[in-house]
């Protein structure tokens, strides 16, 4: 499980199963474990609740994640 953070004001957004190696690219829905912050949507565009810097694209079942929005840490799941 991964713990997502805003990378400007280091606020958790929430905790995702993340599966197989590689970079957080996208963040199924589905996967996501526990919300800390509900994240604010403008425009098909979700930003941090604290300081509103934009962390993705809502695409509908996942989010499009900008990698150098946030920071993460824990561990990835193997497939």
């Amino acid at each position: 499980m991964l713990v997502i953070r805003c990378a400007k004001c280091k606020e958790k957004i929430w905790k995702y199963d993340k599966i197989g190696p590689g970079e957080v690219l996208r963040c199924h829905k589905a996967r996501i474990a526990q919300v800390y912050n509900e994240p604010v949507v403008q425009a098909h565009k979700i930003c941090c609740p604290k300081c509103l810097v934009p962390l993705g694209i809502d695409k509908g079942r996942f989010y499009k994640m900008d990698p150098r929005a946030f920071i993460y840490n824990g561990t990835k799941r193997n497939r």
